[in-house]
């Protein structure tokens, strides 16, 4: 059995490491609250961009298509995980989801370009059979979120200017409560379908707005800024699961250390009790071969 001393070392260690975890659950729930408040944010904002789109679809100039079929021979997939450590299987999750997914498109792997956000997806996938070409870190803060769709933006123009990336999809874990699960969003090209509903959905009032601008001008801006609210909620709702996967791994950590604290506390007092129990009986052998 360990000594008095060895024992006190541990259940001060683990007590610090108590102290630690339940710091870090605090901080990834203080998190989580502040990714949600991001993504709830978006509601809004893309109810304006949908209407914006259902007003200039139902005053399309005729001849103008606004759904051109694409060969979808060449892909650009983007993949959220996290930087950091200690979020349980989030990044096992969608890369598995992903390379299922990117499977059944029947892309040849030469004609794929994968970025991932967050380095330690890159390992996932890369056991899951899919290499990473291109890496972007995620952002820190729902303020660097702005900053980081831009990159993002700029980065997917390329793919379509200079390598003929012709469909884009992303892949991001959405946060459901206390856990989360793997969603697939196709970004480009936009869904036909999509389009007709918002053509054919009635509008809210009697009168339809009208606008000056060019109509292409404008559906093209719209489109754009359709693009910054999906990339921003996959960010978004990407951060708040990650940091849900931390608080349940946090949570778990802190039962294993409370059940060690209490095996190592359990320890040491049956220590203490032998041990003065045998300081005792020292006393007493003590006394009794002095009388």
């Amino acid at each position: 059995m360990q000594t008095i001393e060895p024992l006190k070392r541990k259940i001060k260690s683990a007590q610090d490491l108590l102290s630690v975890v339940k710091t870090m659950k605090v901080l990834a729930a203080v998190s989580i609250r502040q990714y949600e408040r991001a993504t709830e944010s978006l509601v809004e904002y893309n109810r304006t961009v949908e209407m914006g789109l259902q007003v200039v679809l139902k005053q399309r100039p005729e001849g103008i298509r606004i759904a051109e079929p694409v060969p979808k021979e060449r892909l650009g997939v983007i993949i959220f995980g996290s930087d950091q450590g200690m979020v349980g299987q989030f990044n096992e999750v969608i890369a598995r989801h992903a390379v299922s997914e990117i499977n059944k498109l029947q892309v040849k792997q030469k004609n794929r370009i994968v970025l991932a956000v967050g380095m330690r997806v890159i390992s996932a996938l890369e056991e899951a059979g899919q290499p990473v070409e291109e890496y972007f870190s995620p952002p820190g803060s729902t303020a660097a979120i702005t900053s980081a769709v831009e990159d993002l933006a700029l980065k997917m123009e390329e793919w379509r200017s200079q390598q003929k990336i012709d469909q884009i999809v992303i892949f991001y874990n959405r946060e459901r409560g206390a856990s989360y699960s793997p969603h697939t969003i196709h970004l480009l090209p936009v869904d036909p379908g999509w389009f007709q509903d918002l053509e054919q959905k009635p509008w809210p009032s009697r009168a339809i707005p009208f606008f000056t601008m060019d109509w292409n001008r404008l559906f093209s801006s719209l489109i754009q800024q359709y693009l910054f609210v999906s990339l921003y909620r996959a960010f978004a709702e990407s951060l708040a699961s990650e940091n849900a996967g931390r608080l349940a791994s946090m949570q778990a950590a802190e039962r294993n250390i409370e059940d060690l604290l209490e095996e190592l506390n359990s320890q040491f007092q049956q220590q203490r009790q032998s041990s003065i129990t045998e300081e005792l009986l020292d006393i007493v052998a003590g006394f009794e071969a002095l009388r």
